[in-house]
């Protein structure tokens, strides 16, 4: 229900326990020595961007999301490798590369969408209770339907 109480710091903490459940709830890639080198997170913050802003530089993505450049440069090759995005020369300025996502989902994308949240969301509210976990996850869905990506663009402007 409705708080009015809830104020924005409440609304970062809330953000930041969702971001940690659903990184919970992610299928683990997995490199030759355990896991892959490079944050999630900001794999998910590089992906996030490029579906808002494709044929973009790495510097470009660095200075909207505010990661370093090196820490996008690493998830954009993550990604890459994932089949997740292409890159190409900028017709500009041949020394740039563009990232943009690529055409067909990879099958690292499909994994990850197939895979769902009650897992990490029963372990996160401490409950096997079926009813309670669709109960959240409803709740979940209405937010997603209106807080898309694009949501940020609309804040920013």
């Amino acid at each position: 229900m409705y708080s009015p109480d809830m104020n924005g710091v409440d609304l970062f903490l809330l953000g930041r326990t969702l971001m940690k459940i659903g990184e919970e709830a992610l299928p683990q890639p997995v490199g030759e020595h355990g896991r892959r080198p490079g944050g999630t997170r900001s794999v998910l913050v590089v992906l996030s961007d490029l579906t808002e802003h494709p044929d973009s530089a790495v510097g470009e993505i660095a200075a909207r999301t505010g990661l370093p450049q090196s820490q996008v440069s690493t998830a954009v090759a993550r990604l890459k490798e994932a089949g997740s995005v292409t890159t190409a020369p900028d017709p500009a300025d041949r020394r740039r590369l563009l990232v943009r996502p690529a055409a067909e989902p990879s099958p690292r994308v499909a994994e990850v969408r197939s895979g769902t949240v009650d897992a990490a969301l029963a372990a996160a509210l401490g409950t096997d209770d079926p009813a309670r976990v669709e109960e959240v996850t409803a709740a979940l869905e209405t937010l997603a339907r209106h807080l898309t990506p694009a949501t940020l663009s609309r804040l920013r402007a």
